[in-house]
């Protein structure tokens, strides 16, 4: 039977994501260099998931992007399509991944420890849980970015685990800041080969489904290799955030708009798990709607010359920051929701 937990705690998330407070403005003209660029792509005409066509009316609008729901699966897909070209700009152009690098060993770790060592533990727990030995783990991360979820992994006890990315740079910083070569340099044209090869038994894809230009095929080889046991992903959900964000023009979006051209659902997810073959085996649905919320509300008042008025709600809201998000997590309208699933 399929396991769903609820809520994690936001105040450390809180430091760590300062700069979404402090640099408004810079963040938001990065938003809007990549909204630019998603603006000169085709129109999408398919779902992102079901490949139905995407109906005509539009479910919602923020920052110069409209959304639509797809009424077969359920997801809701961006006005245009993500392509090579949008990755090269967003991805490379604009050096994404400098925005979520770290200059030390320190804050290294420490980001490590606050934000992967949890969804690591909640894997291992998970598998262990389905019988699955923890020394019969074999781990392959794609889309490892700076190899946080890997030298989590690597932490608790699973030595045979090994992450892919495409950019050098964060390959590098990875291997540097964990002094052992924990991922590989792969290019985007390798990375299917790779898992059609692959003798892992887990593959996590971590803030990495909602990018893949290709999915079709990085799905399609998932499902026809059967070394792969079980997927764990994280994937942006159409939450309370959406709402949040598209009431609120003038702050920058976290969460829908930039490099998230589409938006999971419960169905969605569902669809694309039978796709391939696998089925639910457990969830963790948390948020960051009620920081996204108060980081808005913070911003807006700065913005119309109400700082006090912004200490009084910063003195009243955070007290119960983890209770508002707790009871948006059990409402199914979190921003985020952690999956894995299991080959049937």
């Amino acid at each position: 039977m399929a396991v769903r937990k609820y809520g994690k705690p936001l105040g450390d998330i809180l430091k760590i994501k300062s700069d979404f407070f402090t640099k408004n403005e810079e963040m938001l003209a990065m938003s809007h260099r990549q909204a630019d660029a998603l603006l000169r792509q085709p129109k999408r005409k398919c779902c992102k998931i079901c490949h139905e066509p995407v109906p005509g009316e539009v479910l919602y609008e923020s920052q110069r992007m409209r959304y639509y729901l797809c009424p077969v699966c359920g997801h809701v897909n961006s006005e245009y399509e993500d392509t090579d070209d949008f990755a090269e700009a967003v991805y490379i152009t604009d050096s994404y991944e400098n925005n979520y690098s770290e200059e030390d060993r320190g804050k290294y770790f420490a980001r490590r420890d606050t934000i992967y060592i949890p969804k690591a533990e909640f894997l291992l727990n998970e598998l262990k849980r389905d019988g699955q030995s923890l020394s019969g783990i074999r781990l392959l991360d794609d889309g490892a970015g700076s190899g946080y979820f890997v030298s989590a992994v690597r932490k608790l006890g699973i030595d045979e685990a090994e992450g892919v990315e495409i950019s050098r740079a964060q390959v590098d910083f990875a291997n540097a800041m964990n002094g052992e070569e924990i991922l590989r340099q792969a290019d985007a044209e390798a990375i299917v080969p790779i898992l059609k090869g692959t003798d892992c038994n887990v593959v996590t894809f971590i803030g990495v489904l909602e990018h893949i230009i290709n999915l079709d095929e990085v799905l399609r080889a998932v499902k026809e290799n059967p070394n792969i046991r079980y997927i764990y992903f994280s994937v942006p959900m159409f939450s309370m955030s959406c709402i949040f964000e598209a009431a609120h023009q003038n702050c920058y979006n976290r969460h829908a708009g930039g490099t998230h051209t589409h938006l999971f659902q419960d169905s969605s997810i569902r669809y694309m798990a039978e796709s391939i073959g696998f089925k639910e085996l457990s969830s963790w649905k948390f948020g960051s709607d009620a920081m996204d919320l108060y980081r808005m509300l913070c911003v807006s008042l700065e913005q119309n010359g109400n700082s006090r008025l912004k200490d009084v709600l910063s003195e009243r809201f955070l007290p119960m920051i983890d209770e508002l998000q707790q009871t948006i997590d059990r409402h199914e309208s979190a921003s985020e929701i952690h999956t894995i699933i299991k080959r049937k």
